[in-house]
């Protein structure tokens, strides 16, 4: 594939540049995206495609990534197409797919790298003229690079950075927070759906930085909300969790009440007996021999 791309110096203060493989990922997009329009033949179908854009899949997209790489830093093919999915979110590039192939479309295409498609084309033209305009030629073009590297301030490689967020790995304390939130609610409702991962990371962020909650403290008030019986249904985002977040708190530090008994208790429960019971009726014979015995005794004491 012959030709260059450009790369705005603003591509630093992108999050993905701090990312390696993020970052391998955009440059292999725009390398593989067409500098013209052409047809492109997938399976028996005929594709037509317009400068900015090209044709890929999830195996496909793995196969060239990897080439070349150890096996430690192999990314999965799940990994590169949720990585693709974010860069079509932050509005870096479009995919549409089908049912047997995806066409990824670069954001700005012609705005950012059509200074390239006209240096290619000057470049032909000067190659069949006389060789005694060649230097003079080159030398056009080295100056349209300079002027590529000085002009359009503004633009940065098809990057909006308004619209940029952070990208929250699995091993950040955000990314944590969200499998644990999710986590609980399953333990509730094992049918909830997976959320968008990055901006709950990004609500949990601003509870975090913003806010200046404790991560400890966030987790515990996770735990308490997903176990108490009316709020467990009402709490099922970070936003509801972080725009709750004083009330919930207050409310988890009070002592839980002991229930108290809504029966009817009847007049008598509780109550002492105040009638004396019947006294037990004798046996006449057993009264009889005490008397008698009662009597030996005297006389024995008398003789004594």
């Amino acid at each position: 594939m012959a030709g260059w791309i450009s790369l705005h110096r603003k591509m630093i203060d992108n999050p993905i540049y701090s990312n390696a493989f993020m970052l391998k990922l955009w440059i292999h997009c725009l390398l593989k995206a067409t500098h013209t329009e052409h047809n492109q033949l997938v399976g028996n179908q005929m594709i037509k495609l317009e400068p900015g854009q090209f044709v890929t899949g999830r195996n496909a997209l793995y196969e060239e990534f990897n080439k070349g790489a150890k096996k430690d830093e192999m990314i999965s093919a799940i990994t590169l197409w949720r990585w693709l999915k974010n860069f079509e979110e932050w509005e870096m590039l479009n995919i549409k797919t089908t049912t047997k192939y995806s066409v990824v479309t670069v954001v700005n295409w012609s705005e950012h790298q059509g200074h390239e498609q006209q240096v290619n084309n000057k470049r032909t033209a000067d190659e069949q003229q006389m060789n005694s305009k060649r230097t003079t030629d080159e030398q056009q073009v080295n100056t349209n690079n300079n002027v590529n590297n000085v002009n359009n301030d503004n633009k940065d490689n098809n990057i909006k950075p308004s619209r940029q967020k952070r990208v929250f790995d699995k091993d950040s304390d955000e990314m944590k927070l969200v499998e644990f939130f999710i986590q609980e609610i399953r333990k509730n409702s094992s049918d909830f759906k997976d959320p968008n991962l990055q901006n709950w990371c990004d609500e949990f962020r601003k509870i975090i930085d913003l806010d200046k909650r404790d991560k400890g403290e966030v987790s515990k008030l996770i735990r308490w909300v997903q176990s108490d019986d009316f709020e467990k249904a009402n709490v099922l985002s970070p936003s509801k969790l972080r725009k709750r977040y004083d009330a919930l708190k207050i409310k988890m530090l009070i002592p839980p009440k002991q229930k108290q008994s809504r029966e009817k208790v009847p007049d008598w429960f509780g109550k002492k007996d105040e009638t004396q019971p019947a006294p037990v009726k004798e046996d006449p014979n057993i009264a009889d021999m005490r008397e008698k015995l009662l009597k030996d005794l005297g006389r024995l004491n008398k003789n004594d």
